[in-house]
């Protein structure tokens, strides 16, 4: 959930460092700070923004042509400038790190009884200290310091390390968290992420876990966790900076809010394009695959999660078949029964999230071998462990609160219910053509949605001095209650919990006075009617309701009953026209209330620590 960047060159890379700060700040913004040699290691850090740092730099007229970045999202230590990266050891090794030392407390006890001093409440500092010992007391090279780090260390990190005695080189390693490197003329860039890359290469390297790479100006040699050296493939990122700019808009939530019709395009047509639900799109074993299994385990997070249970809804009904959904992080440490008949579905926007990625390897570990992955990001570590893998076409994703990616992956689940149900001959190729025909519509549908926020901005300064908010839906729509719940919090800090509406009445009507805003999702299905009797539950005790219903539902405003109305229902896809307008919800209640949109308090975009 921190950003890592590097750099090498014969000129200047101080700039480069602090641009791909800027760029990675959706990961971590607690603090920054780079690191370069010139005269000694020289270093330069600050609590909050990447601004700060490039103030710094220009005030202290920082050079260098070696030099490693860091932005950071705190896990262990609070918020200051001595937790922030990079740290030092012994004025001679300067190290950056993503992830978590879990034995970090045992090793801060070694090396306090060998003399080495702590200044900061990190897992990180361990690491540089580590090092210094390495190749002070066992006579190890730099690189080899670093291969010896996985034997000592338990946990997840991606590192960079730059050392006083190694000027002409930079060491990385990466277990468990994405690290890559930028290829270029006479110089050579390591990042956690390759948005931090794109104004000085596309050319990248992805490494694997237990790679440690060397990297000079004009050389780079990787090796695998036997330390044997290795090569891996070259990549040209398909990224555009263009992507990452805001444009007209205030926000980059508000932007991906927006840019949610291009992106249900671009992921429909990959689908649609041979007129049909070919199960190839999946992969080129996926025919084989689909046809042995008997049920689906879906693992995911965070709002991956909630699109993994609206998926259950459609699996189950259009393709029939078992289908769980369980949280990654629950998933992993609890003992579970191996079907090897059972495939296992892992979603993620960023393909890195480390609860699914180790969720994954547990279930792999049980003997799962029929695996597919559903994600954002090309060559993302979940991608690469999978069988199969669909990629969504969302774009790049900067806003903490997940929103277009959210509806891709909406649409990618949707097409391998379809897809299963085409392979299990469960439906003909009329009612094939009835789903594609959804598809191609669902865009438009969606930009109408859009077209309520002016009414939407109104409803936003009712909800802003409220400290609470329940979100109901029933059915398939339950899950967007559970969406729309999440995003308010996410970025409004309000409390918000969702509902089945059914379950109003088994304890969450005792919370409903006339200071808690009720929202409801009501659209025009068979389910209607007991959502409007849920509502009455909520009348009847003087709360207001916030309801979104379809263009063609029967509902009349009244005292304490506020309806915004969305097109004409959508049928099998309505889920996914009613997440446009929480999402704006969310958003303009941030707005009115001034808190940071795009980088809210104690979040970070990706999450690779447990």
């Amino acid at each position: 959930m921190c950003g890592i960047v590097g750099a090498i060159s014969n000129q200047n890379i101080v700039p480069n460092l602090v641009q791909g700060l800027s760029r990675l700040e959706y990961r971590g913004y607690d603090s920054a700070g780079i690191a370069v040699l010139r005269n000694g290691i020289e270093r330069i850090r600050s609590v909050g923004r990447v601004v700060e740092i490039d103030s710094m730099v220009k005030d202290q007229k920082l050079e260098g042509f070696l030099g490693i970045g860091h932005t950071r999202w705190a896990t262990h230590g609070e918020v200051s400038e001595f937790n922030a990266h990079p740290h030092i050891s012994e004025g001679e090794i300067a190290v950056v790190h993503n992830g978590i030392i879990e034995n970090y407390e045992e090793k801060y006890e070694q090396l306090k009884k060998l003399g080495y001093q702590f200044v900061s409440q990190t897992d990180t500092e361990v690491i540089a200290h580590l090092i210094h010992y390495f190749v002070k007391e066992k006579k190890k090279s730099l690189l080899e310091a670093i291969q010896m780090l996985s034997h000592d260390l338990r946990g997840a990190f991606a590192i960079a390390v730059i050392s006083l005695k190694n000027p002409d080189e930079m060491i990385c390693a990466r277990l468990g968290c994405p690290l890559l490197i930028g290829i270029g003329e006479k110089e050579n860039f390591i990042a956690s992420d390759v948005s931090a890359l794109l104004a000085m290469t596309k050319k990248v390297i992805y490494l694997e876990d237990g790679d440690v790479a060397q990297i000079k100006k004009d050389a780079i040699e990787i090796f695998d966790k036997n330390k044997k050296s290795i090569i891996r493939k070259i990549h040209i990122s398909q990224v555009t900076l263009s992507s990452m700019e805001l444009g007209p808009f205030e926000h980059f939530m508000q932007k991906e809010i927006h840019e949610q019709p291009r992106a249900l395009t671009d992921t429909i047509e990959a689908i649609i394009d041979e007129g049909h639900f070919n199960p190839r799109l999946f992969g080129d074993e996926a025919q084989e695959v689909f046809s042995q299994i008997d049920s689906i385990l879906i693992l995911a997070a965070g709002t991956s999660y909630f699109a993994g249970v609206i998926a259950k809804y459609w699996l189950e009904s259009i393709a029939k078949i078992p289908t769980s959904v369980e949280i990654s992080s629950e998933y992993r440490y609890r003992e579970s029964v191996a079907n090897p008949k059972q495939l296992i579905l892992t979603i993620s926007q960023s393909g890195e999230t480390l609860d699914t990625m180790e969720a994954l390897k547990q279930a792999k570990f049980l003997g799962h071998t029929l695996t597919l992955a559903i994600c954002n990001v090309q060559e993302s570590a979940i991608a690469r462990a999978s069988k199969l893998v669909l990629y969504t076409r969302a774009g790049i994703e900067i806003g903490v609160a997940s929103t277009k990616a959210f509806t891709t992956q909406l649409v990618s689940l949707f097409s391998l219910a379809v897809t299963l149900a085409g392979v299990k001959k469960l439906i003909n190729k009329q009612e094939e053509k009835k789903y594609l025909e959804n598809l191609r519509q669902l865009p438009g549908s969606v930009q109408q949605a859009l077209n309520l926020e002016p009414q939407i901005k109104e409803w936003a300064k009712l909800f802003a001095d409220k400290h609470h908010a329940l979100f109901l839906g029933r059915g398939v729509h339950y899950p967007i209650a559970m969406e729309g719940a999440l995003k308010l919090k996410e970025v409004s800090y309000i409390h918000a919990e969702a509902y089945p509406a059914g379950e109003l009445k088994h304890g969450p009507l005792a919370l409903v006075d006339n200071d808690m805003p009720v929202v409801v999702i009501a659209p025009n299905d068979n389910l209607l009617e007991k959502v409007k009797s849920n509502m009455q539950e909520v009348k009847a005790r003087n709360g207001e309701l916030f309801v979104f219903a379809d263009a063609d539902s029967h509902f009349t405003e009244s005292s304490g009953v506020h309806v915004i109305r969305t097109p004409r229902h959508s049928g099998v896809l309505s889920p996914i026209i009613h997440s446009i307008p929480v999402q704006l919800l969310a958003y303009h209640v941030s707005l009115i209330k001034g808190t940071d949109v795009d980088k809210p308090r104690n979040l970070a975009k990706s999450v690779t620590v447990e």
